[in-house]
């Protein structure tokens, strides 16, 4: 999908959409093609602090980087001084990998100015609510508010399911791997055919099949870009309703559907919610292809590799949009 805004207004106002949440005091680089990362990270305000934005990001930039490439770097900040020196900071970093800074805009509540023309104006509801219907009609979810909100959103009431939860593991050991794969694959597929949310007792049920790695791998495998939004609302939901001892499976089930389907900030926070005290390995999967700007078409050539399965024996940087899924600035006349 394309992104097209028309006007430096309505490139201020695509950004939450494509975090998934409203930042502040932040720093947004986004593509004008589709092979390049979009990245947000909190606003550097000394020389080191950029220089560590850059050894962070750069790696990704300059893999990516094609004949072409080019970005823009949007300051949210109501200091237009700082975000007019990292501006052009950057631009010129950009460069050394070949990718040019087509649009450096500054913008804080109210207005927006262009950093290299001067050209200022302002933040309009017409402007927002254009996005708004574009991103809906695409079917991608509505912002946040803020980040706090959106790791919000992964904790609800976890009492419910902890109350069955005994009974379900009883019962797995009762039956066998096998018959818990089938009936876990069964009601994926009826999840991707109804929406419904489950019951205490299916959830619990599905929580700790996903808890064997090889029931775990089979729903995993079944994850792919035609399908993460589906995979993103039932582990967003068991996310929210797992206890501590079931959570790290379909947190990182969330992290991993997030990624694929270009939701950077809900992939660290759904990362959040798998327990510290229990290190798990799919997470860090996640974790180090979100950090390394690793392009989705990258793990589809290597998810057929068996290794990259069955993995448990061992600054917010959002992943690649599809394919086909860029800003596209298209400016109008007069701007």
């Amino acid at each position: 999908m394309t992104l097209s805004v028309h006007s430096p207004d309505e490139l201020v106002a695509v950004i939450p959409h494509l975090l998934g949440f409203k930042p502040e005091e932040s720093i947004i680089f986004l593509p004008m093609g589709s092979d390049l990362p979009v990245a947000r990270v909190d606003l550097p305000t000394t020389p080191r602090d950029r220089e560590v934005v850059w050894r962070s990001i750069s790696d990704a930039y300059g893999r990516y980087a094609q004949p072409g490439s080019s970005i823009a770097i949007v300051f949210l900040t109501a200091n237009r001084e700082d975000a007019s020196v990292a501006g052009h900071d950057f631009a010129a970093r950009f460069d050394t990998v070949g990718i040019d800074t087509r649009i450096m805009l500054w913008a804080d509540e109210t207005r927006w100015a262009d950093l290299n023309t001067g050209d200022m104006g302002l933040q309009t509801a017409a402007a927002r609510e254009r996005v708004a219907a574009m991103t809906v009609l695409s079917g991608r979810a509505q912002p946040a508010p803020d980040r706090a909100s959106l790791a919000t959103s992964l904790v609800g009431d976890r009492e419910p399911i902890a109350k069955v939860l005994p009974d379900a593991q009883v019962a797995a050991t009762e039956s066998t791997t096998r018959a818990e794969s089938r009936w876990a694959v069964g009601r994926l597929n009826q999840f991707h055919r109804d929406g419904l949310r489950l019951s205490d007792g299916d959830a619990a049920r599905l929580l700790v099949a996903v808890h064997s790695i090889p029931i775990r791998d089979r729903l995993w495998e079944d994850i792919n870009r035609d399908n993460t939004s589906s995979h993103v609302a039932l582990w967003t939901d068991m996310t929210r309703r797992a206890p501590d001892e079931v959570r790290a499976a379909p947190a990182s089930l969330l992290g991993f559907a997030s990624w694929l389907s270009g939701h950077g900030a809900m992939v660290w926070c759904a990362l959040d919610q798998v327990p510290e005290d229990k290190p798990y390995a799919l997470a860090g999967l996640v974790a180090s292809a979100v950090q390394s700007g690793m392009h989705p078409r990258e793990w589809e050539a290597t998810n057929s590799q068996p290794a990259m399965r069955g993995t448990d024996h061992a600054a917010d940087f959002a992943p690649h949009r599809s394919d086909t899924e860029h800003v596209q600035f298209r400016p109008a006349r007069g701007i």
